[in-house]
């Protein structure tokens, strides 16, 4: 099989979506609108956490964490897939599409880390709630933030490295919209068995672990709260893991959804639906699920905006 080695290689090929170019243009302004959407509702709340002093909790401070993730997470792919679209250049350097693999990994690792976090938050506030503020002091938010981008960075260097060793085919058509390692993978001409057993690993430790950590978190929290004796003191106590709990559903519905379909199928652009959601549609909603659902974000981000309007 003929093929060239990575110091030859000087771009993949997106197929991405339909080549019609009326739907190109439908797709580029929907994907645009949903970019911004997403964009700015994360930068609002970070800016409406970081201004207000109400904020200034742990739960707020993971969630201001959580919200860069979702940008980040969501300005790895799509920008370049809306210049790809505009443009009708479907191609991305190989050094692009490396790095493109790091900070996509990187900050989806760093989501799923700090959705767990934020479920040992809410464990401790509602099972230890009298201990609370002694358990989840400063420093220990502060580390276990740290933490989590030491640990994405770790598994994202990970994923990334093993593939500079691989030689690639010459056949560089990825039926995708951005970089996503198994579709990657497919092309290479060279064993990819120690890239695979390092991709499951990372899978383990940044997806598996924090899942195992927020069922256990939620399985103490119903524990605790089918033990309060009044309805309203229930109700109370669901309402704060309510956001959460949606965000982590739709997070790891999502994201098992893509990988499921990437390998029960063959590779295709009618396999794009579910990247979608993952990449796009998951980070655009949390910041909906997060502020429709909690008052003080409300507040923090009514106050924000009354005080960036223009005074008459």
């Amino acid at each position: 099989m003929e093929s060239e080695n990575q110091t030859s290689l000087s771009q993949f090929l997106f197929m991405g979506f339909s080549v019609n170019p009326e739907i190109q243009l439908i797709l580029f302004a929907l994907f645009l609108s949903m970019y911004l959407v997403t964009s700015t509702g994360n930068l609002l709340i970070i800016l409406a956490i970081i201004l207000d002093s109400h904020l200034h909790t742990p739960m707020y401070f993971f969630l201001s964490n959580l919200s860069f993730a979702d940008f980040g997470f969501t300005s790895t792919t799509v920008p370049k897939m809306l210049v790809n679209i505009y443009t009708q250049k479907k191609v991305i350097t190989y050094a692009g599409c490396l790095t493109q693999i790091f900070f996509f990994v990187a900050f989806g690792s760093l989501e799923s880390l700090l959705l767990g976090v934020m479920a040992y938050d809410r464990f401790v506030a509602i099972c230890h709630p009298l201990h609370y503020m002694v358990i989840m002091n400063p420093w220990l938010c502060v580390l276990l933030v740290l933490a989590s981008w030491c640990l994405t960075v770790l598994m994202s260097l990970l994923e990334t490295l093993p593939i500079l060793r691989l030689s690639f085919c010459k056949n560089i058509e990825i039926p995708h919209f951005f970089c996503d390692i198994p579709e990657v993978l497919k092309l290479a001409c060279s064993d990819t068995l120690i890239n695979n057993i390092f991709q499951l690993f990372v899978v383990i430790v940044i997806g598996v672990f924090p899942l195992i950590g927020i069922l256990f978190s939620y399985s103490q929290i119903v524990s605790s709260i089918l033990r309060i004796s009044s309805a309203r003191g229930k109700y109370k106590a669901f309402s704060t893991c309510g956001s959460h709990l949606s965000v982590v559903s739709l997070f790891y519905g999502t994201g098992i959804g893509v990988y499921l379909s990437s390998a029960a199928t063959p590779s295709s652009r009618k396999n794009l639906v579910a990247p979608v959601m993952y990449a796009l549609v998951t980070p655009m909603l949390n910041p909906f699920i997060y502020s429709l659902r909690n008052t003080d974000i409300k507040g923090a981000l009514g106050r924000l905006l009354f005080w960036a309007a223009p005074s008459q």
